[in-house]
This record gives structure tokens, sequence and C-alpha cells, in this order.
């Protein structure tokens, strides 16, 4: 089994060596938004699993995911002879290639804040007027304390009506 270290470095090696042939030497129009994310290889440095990302040529087009997979699943032999050129290992490492999901979840966990952060908003101002309904403490009985005369006075009288077992007579 391999280092570790050694599995983290070959991979952020790779990731590099992919990422700049798919910008500067792979000529398929699929693969222009396409963006190595990161890397992870295998204890025993035979697999190489690449995350990528796509994104849209311009804002309002929505990036073809399917066209980029398909490149990526084309070239990936050219990309595995490129990385095992520049890496000079025993073994080169088969490539596997992943769409990245973080970057869409962490959109989504955006817009979600950003609803929550409205509605707050809409709470505090409807809030900003409202009186409670009642009086601020409703369980507070007013007088009820000067009547009884304290609470010495009010055990001393529930003691006086409970008289338990005292009222038995043994027959």
């Amino acid at each position: 089994m391999a280092d570790p270290a050694r599995a983290k470095r070959l991979a952020k090696r790779i990731s590099t060596i992919v990422a700049s042939a798919i910008e500067y030497e792979i000529k398929d129009p699929r693969l222009t938004g396409v963006t190595i994310t990161d890397a992870k290889v295998t204890n025993d440095l035979h697999d190489a699993t690449l995350f990528y990302t796509v994104i849209g040529r311009s804002l309002d087009e929505e990036p073809d995911l399917v066209g980029a997979a398909a490149a990526l699943e084309s070239a990936r032999g050219v990309l595995r002879s490129k990385v095992g050129a520049s890496l000079g290992v025993r073994f080169t490492p088969t490539l596997a290639f992943t769409r990245d999901t973080v970057p869409d979840t962490a959109h989504r966990m955006e817009e979600l804040l950003a609803r929550a952060r409205a509605a707050d908003e809409d709470l505090a101002r409807v809030r900003q007027g409202a009186k409670h309904a009642g009086e601020a403490d409703p369980y507070r009985v007013s007088g009820a304390e000067e009547e009884s005369g304290g609470s010495g006075e009010v055990q001393a009288a529930l003691d006086a009506e409970d008289t338990g077992d005292r009222n038995r007579q043994d027959d």
C-alpha cells in the first residue's frame, strides 16, 4: 500500500496535467467550459478520479453537461498517455471523470439562505407595529397574593383542611 501523502501529491499533479491538456492541447469545442476541480487517487495508485464542473459560455446559456461528459470520455486515452508521459511512474493510473456537484449544491444553499433572509425581513416588518393580545403577562393574577396574606398563611390553611389519616378511627 502506498503512502497517502504520495497519493495526494500524485492526485494534485494529475489534476494539473489534465487541466492543462484540456485547456491548451485538446481542441474539442465541447470542453470549452470544463474545469477540473479536484482529483482523488486510490492508495494503490492505480485509479484516479477527476472531478469537473461545466460552466456555460455565457450567463444565459445552460452548460452542455452531456456533451462535456462525452468529450471527456472520448479524450480519456489521450489524457492518460499525457499523464503517463509527465508523471514518470511505473504504472499510469486509469482516469475516471465525475461531475462535481459541490458548486451546484452551494448555489442551491445560497438561494435557500436568501429566501430565508427575505422571510425574516418580512416577519420583522409585520412584527414592527404589533402588540400582544391581552395583557403582557396573562398568567399573573393581580391582588391574589395580597388577599391570601402571604404563602405561610396559605400553607397553614391547606394543612388545616387536610387532616389525612388522623380523622380515621381504628375499628
